[in-house]
């Protein structure tokens, strides 16, 4: 108290350091920050976050003895930190006029501190600090868990994408010599695996199939095939050039299946929910189509419900036809292994569950997949026996109104 009189002083942090204004809106006193753009930069992001960094303290144990009991913040979580450790009393005004007076008069300030020699470099010091800052946040945003998961569906999707393509070159080569292998073998792995091990169609007897894991009935009929095969005769240089192929493709193989093992860790740790109602690969193509978890949990169930179908949904715009009942969603083996008539109906259901799914993950990480998928099977059994059937078209719908008024 001076004189009887409660003395208020407003506290404001901008590049230079932590100031303090009387009543008057003149600077009274202030602590400075050192002249690193990389500390300083730090220290605003903390302060931005409302934690009590020790430039404030000081300022305030400053100015409480020269008498200001009562202290004015711009941000509401500096004030509450400054209250609950400092135990004084704090007031929350969004826009000062000390504030004002700062920030039209920063390089002077910066001058009479003595933190800077001329007011002319103040805008050489803001964007050091602004740029630092802004690779800071994009350092942090570029280290967000739901970013690896994108990239590592995407590793997979291109894996995929290019084991089909060896595979199809691979059997049009090795169909020159044992054709009927093709449709023997659907399985790519199994086929390039048959290959790889057992190289001319001489060697596809019913013994090795079966070392090779080939059921004793399919491994009569390839070992039949074989005998009989009108396949041309390869020499030995072409049949090792093709099991070479196949060896590398298997080790593709084993890549890709690390990574889908891989896949499901870190979707069990960035996005739990998701992944115990939707699968792990199914998550990670949702959050990937999104552009991240957070994105994923900001949008609509009816956007989440139509993901990967953007083209359908944008040509049903222009010319007036029927819009996608699903997206990528359609994977789920729920929606996929119902009847035609209920597919929009689940899928509906299940983005409405997977939007709740993600805004969990994202903002409160509890764990609550296992109740979302038992509610979720639960309402879709009851879909099932509510529509046993499809409902009639509308014409025959027509038709049958028409017959009931004429009886």
């Amino acid at each position: 108290m001076i004189g009887g009189i409660l003395v208020r002083a407003t506290v404001l942090g901008c590049v230079i350091g932590i100031l303090g204004f009387g009543e008057d809106n003149n600077l009274v006193d202030g602590v400075t920050f050192p002249r690193d753009a990389a500390v300083v930069a730090e220290k605003l992001e903390e302060l931005e976050a409302g934690k009590l960094i020790e430039e404030l303290e000081e300022l305030i144990e400053r100015l409480r003895g020269k008498g200001y009991t009562t202290f004015v913040f711009e941000r509401p979580k500096i004030a509450q930190a400054v209250q609950e450790k400092l135990e004084v009393e704090v007031r929350i005004e969004s826009i000062t006029e000390a504030g004002e007076v700062l920030r039209g008069n920063m390089g002077k300030l910066a001058v009479e501190l003595g933190f800077l020699e001329d007011e002319a470099e103040l805008a050489g010091w803001i964007h050091e600090v602004s740029m630092e800052l802004t690779r800071r946040r994009v350092r942090r945003a570029t280290e967000k868990r739901d970013l690896v998961v994108v990239q590592t569906i995407q590793m997979i999707d291109d894996s995929e994408k290019t084991l089909n393509l060896f595979m199809n070159r691979v059997r049009e080569w090795y169909g020159l010599h044992f054709p009927e292998l093709n449709r023997l073998v659907e399985k790519h792995e199994t086929y390039a695996r048959l290959v790889s091990k057992l190289g001319r169609r001489e060697n596809f007897t019913p013994e090795n199939l079966m070392k090779e894991g080939i059921p004793e009935e399919r491994a009569s009929r390839m070992a039949e095939a074989a005998v009989r095969s009108v396949g041309a005769e390869l020499q030995d240089v072409d049949i090792e050039k093709i099991r070479m192929l196949c060896g590398e493709i298997l080790k593709l193989y084993r890549v890709k299946s690390t990574l889908e093992e891989y896949l499901r860790e870190l979707m069990d740790e960035v996005a739990p929910n998701i992944s115990a109602l939707a699968g792990a690969t199914l998550g990670a193509r949702l959050i990937a189509l999104a552009g991240g978890l957070d994105n994923l949990a900001k949008m609509p169930a009816s956007t989440v419900q139509v993901l990967g179908a953007e083209k359908a949904l944008f040509r049903s715009l222009k010319t007036g036809s029927r819009p996608p009942k699903h997206g990528v969603i359609f994977q789920h083996s729920l929606i996929h292994g119902s009847k035609r008539w209920l597919r929009g109906k689940i899928a509906r259901l299940l983005a409405g569950k997977l939007a709740i799914a993600a805004r969990t993950d994202s903002f409160s990480g509890k764990f609550i997949g296992d109740r979302l998928r038992e509610d979720l099977e639960r309402r879709v059994r009851e879909i099932r026996e509510k529509y046993p059937k499809p409902k009639p078209k509308p014409a025959v719908r027509a038709r049958r109104r028409l017959a009931r008024r004429r009886k």
